[in-house]
């Protein structure tokens, strides 16, 4: 994974558990990403955070989510808690602020129901708590698993391997783990093999935005862009999953 200097910005949050459309809440511990993934529909975050800098070079770090948290939760009716919607819980600076993993803690003792999204094996410094309850789901969000590719598009996110390894790890401990392919990239496929035997299930996505259509241009790779390779990747992985007996759906018609 290639470094980059990212400017941390302490904020104190006025919200953390807002509605959602894909699950009834979602809670972000950070605003920003350090993954800053080329392809991320996140990015039109910065028009509203009035941030000049690149996506990928800031994160605030809201300091008070765990507690601001559980106060909101008192007042809230109990449903599906989305961890994150705009940002990686497990970005870098989680593993010294620790704010995701203790708006987890807060959750599971009130026993509210949890999806986690992530692409990163930091993930594991959770593996006990996320263990400790039967209402968690983690959700890896792991593109290609040919980390040539990887590199095009994610250069500052942890290797697909790193991914791949962690996921095994929660999955043999008992975690429900499912694969995001979102989006759908060249090597995809070799997900499969590595991974049959320990998700749960398998969402499929093609690339739906266009802030990553340099990168197609610059690495020669605009076949991939098409719509003829998305559906047919999409139908192989979806076909080699399904022969394995893991539940797959393809997020697009």
């Amino acid at each position: 994974m290639a470094e980059r200097l990212c400017i941390y910005r302490e904020v104190y949050a006025k919200e953390i558990l807002t509605r959602s459309r894909v699950y009834e809440y979602t809670v972000n511990p950070y605003r920003g990403c350090y993954h800053g993934c080329s392809y991320c529909y996140a990015r039109f975050m910065k028009r509203f955070l009035g941030r000049k800098e690149e996506w990928g070079s800031f994160v605030d770090v809201k300091v008070n989510a765990a507690e601001l948290l559980a106060k909101e939760m008192t007042r809230k009716r109990r449903g599906t808690v989305w961890i994150s919607g705009v940002c990686d819980p497990y970005q870098p600076c989680e593993r010294e602020r620790r704010l995701t993993g203790r708006c987890i803690e807060v959750l599971i003792e009130r026993g509210w129901p949890i999806v986690v999204q992530t692409k990163s094996p930091l993930v594991l410094v959770d593996r006990e708590l996320l263990k400790s309850s039967e209402s968690v789901d983690v959700f890896f969000s792991i593109s290609t698993a040919d980390e040539r590719i990887r590199r095009m598009f994610e250069p500052f996110a942890p290797s697909a391997w790193e991914r791949i390894s962690a996921l095994r790890v929660l999955a043999s401990d008992g975690v429900r783990c499912h694969l995001m392919i979102a989006p759908l990239l060249p090597g995809a496929e070799g997900l499969v093999e590595q991974l049959k035997e320990y998700v749960s299930s398998v969402l499929i996505d093609r690339m739906n935005y266009h802030y990553a259509d340099g990168v197609y241009r610059k690495h020669g790779l605009n076949w991939a862009r098409t719509e003829s390779f998305f559906r047919e990747r999409a139908s192989q992985i979806y076909g080699l999953f399904r022969d394995a007996g893991v539940a797959c759906e393809i997020l697009f018609s």
